[in-house]
C-alpha cells in the first residue's frame, strides 16, 4: 500500500494570502500618491521662489523697472540685458535664469499666461502658478 504525501497549498490558503495582500495594497497605495503630490508642491514652491528672486534681482539692477508682459519677461530672464532692458550691443546684466523658465510640475509646461501667471501693476509685479496650484 502506498501513501500519498500532501504537498502544496489549498485554495483557501491561497485566497487568504491574496486577501491579505489586497488589504496591504489598499493601505500603501494612497500614501504613495500623496507623496507624489507633496513632491510636486515642493518643486512648485522651489520654482516660484527661484523665478521671483530672478525678477526681483532684475528689478534692482534695472532701476526698478520690470518687463511689461510675459514675452518680455522670458527674454529678460534668459538673456543678457543692458541697463535699459534691451539686448542689443554688449549687454552686461543677467541672464537671470539658466536655459529656460522652469516647468510647472503640475502641468509639465512653462508657458507664461497658462502655466505661470505674470502680472504687472504700475511698478509692482506678481508671479504665480494658476489656481489651485499656487501654494506660496
Amino acid at each position: 500500500m502506498r501513501t500519498r504525501t500532501k504537498s502544496g497549498f489549498t485554495l483557501v490558503e491561497i485566497l487568504i494570502v491574496v486577501v491579505i495582500l489586497g488589504i496591504l495594497a489598499a493601505i500603501v497605495i494612497p500614501q504613495f500618491s500623496q507623496a507624489s503630490t507633496d513632491a510636486k508642491v515642493s518643486s512648485l514652491q522651489s520654482n516660484l521662489q527661484s523665478i521671483r528672486a530672478a525678477i526681483a534681482l532684475y528689478k534692482i539692477q534695472h532701476n526698478d523697472t520690470i518687463p511689461a508682459d510675459g514675452a518680455a519677461l522670458v527674454t529678460a530672464m534668459l538673456n543678457k540685458t543692458n541697463m535699459d532692458g534691451t539686448t542689443t550691443g554688449t549687454p552686461t546684466l543677467g541672464p537671470y535664469l539658466q536655459v529656460k523658465i522652469p516647468n510647472n510640475p503640475f502641468t509639465g509646461a512653462n508657458a507664461i499666461g497658462t502655466d505661470w501667471l505674470y502680472t504687472v501693476t504700475g511698478n509692482d509685479w506678481t508671479f504665480a502658478a494658476p489656481a489651485p496650484y499656487d501654494v506660496y
